[in-house]
């Protein structure tokens, strides 16, 4: 299929998905998960940021839709998945075995995994858990979930050095004494069962986010807006995730990366990511044979800066390339797969 050469005009034309699924995973949760594409496609599984952002149909043009069968869903309490916000239930083990739910109950046996920031976080642990099931991988400014990933951008003396004023906002929000455990803080007031102390604590998290994650766009770039209960979800699922270190040994990607080798990957990452420095992505490099490391000037953290979905549009094209002509790997055993309640064939 046809596509222009930069900026937003590199991503595929808009579509629509061709099933639509709400799968019963356990302990309440339903997923939401869609199939876009071909059927009979490569199949790529993407995995959203955050933790508790959700995909849009921005990931869907991401992918030449007559080469890959593309999955999207939202992950635990985020974006259409119900209940949403819900933190019960929801660690990072559930996430994995989410996954290998949604792709035993999708009849898949390999596919690629493709995410960032958090997502790229979860891609990891995933294909070290499962690299059976994982034909490969396409990352984005890789989090590696560490004690010293998640200070940087919540201590005083990481990222907040480069934003001193939005950093004093972000902080003021607390009470003297709430100061010195942060995402604490935030984390109970976001919990709260008063919707206003919540949605405040939601509006003062996401404005912090937005500035570092959003400085090297113009000043006129608009911001997504969302609704108060989906910017309380967002903020608490983020929150619960990391007031728990991610619900990971600390450094346990760099420690298990030997289960990559065999796995071929693509990692970009913007040397202007405040959010998620480059030198995480070159740690994972170093200790990842069979991975690819491209570094892109003067573009930050988003999917969504025209450098980086260049990049990102050209490698998804560039791996599928390299596993058309792949053999198939022996067939592992998945997990039990989660319970559809309903489906969309449109």
């Amino acid at each position: 299929m046809r596509r222009a050469r930069a900026g937003m005009d590199c991503l595929y034309p808009p579509i629509e998905p061709y099933a639509v699924h709400a799968l019963a995973v356990g302990e309440g949760h339903v997923l939401h998960v869609e199939e876009c594409g071909s059927p009979h496609g490569l199949p790529v599984v993407f995995l959203h940021g955050g933790p508790g952002s959700g995909c849009g149909p921005l990931q869907r043009r991401l992918f030449d839709p007559q080469c890959w069968r593309i999955v999207l869903y939202d992950q635990r309490g985020t974006g259409r998945s119900r209940p949403l916000g819900h933190i019960a239930n929801n660690t990072t083990a559930d996430l994995l075995g989410d996954l290998e739910r949604i792709r035993f109950s999708l009849g898949i046996e390999r596919w690629l995994v493709a995410g960032g920031s958090w997502g790229a976080t979860l891609a990891l642990l995933y294909a070290e858990a499962f690299p059976d099931s994982t034909a490969a991988l396409l990352l984005r400014g890789t989090f590696l979930a560490r004690a010293r990933d998640i200070n940087w951008f919540y201590r005083s003396d990481g990222v907040a050095l480069r934003f001193p004023q939005a950093w004093r906002q972000f902080v003021s929000h607390l009470h003297a004494g709430e100061r010195n455990d942060l995402i604490g803080g935030y984390y109970r007031r976001l919990c709260s069962d008063d919707p206003e102390t919540a949605a405040a604590a939601a509006l003062a998290w996401r404005a912090w986010d937005s500035t570092v994650a959003t400085w090297t766009l113009p000043p006129d770039t608009p911001k997504s807006a969302t609704d108060a209960l989906h910017a309380i979800a967002q903020a608490r699922i983020a929150a619960h995730y990391l007031h728990h270190a991610c619900f990971i040994v600390d450094n346990r990607i760099l420690a298990n990366a030997h289960r990559l080798n065999g796995i071929p990957g693509i990692i970009l990452h913007g040397e202007q990511d405040r959010v998620c420095p480059i030198t995480q992505s070159q740690a994972l490099g170093a200790v990842w044979p069979q991975s690819e490391m491209i570094s892109l000037p003067r573009t930050g953290h988003l999917l969504s800066e025209p450098t980086m979905l260049e990049a990102w549009v050209e490698a998804a094209d560039r791996l599928h390339r390299q596993l058309a002509g792949s053999p198939p790997l022996r067939r592992r055993q998945p997990v039990t797969g989660g319970r559809w309640l309903t489906s969309r064939i449109s």
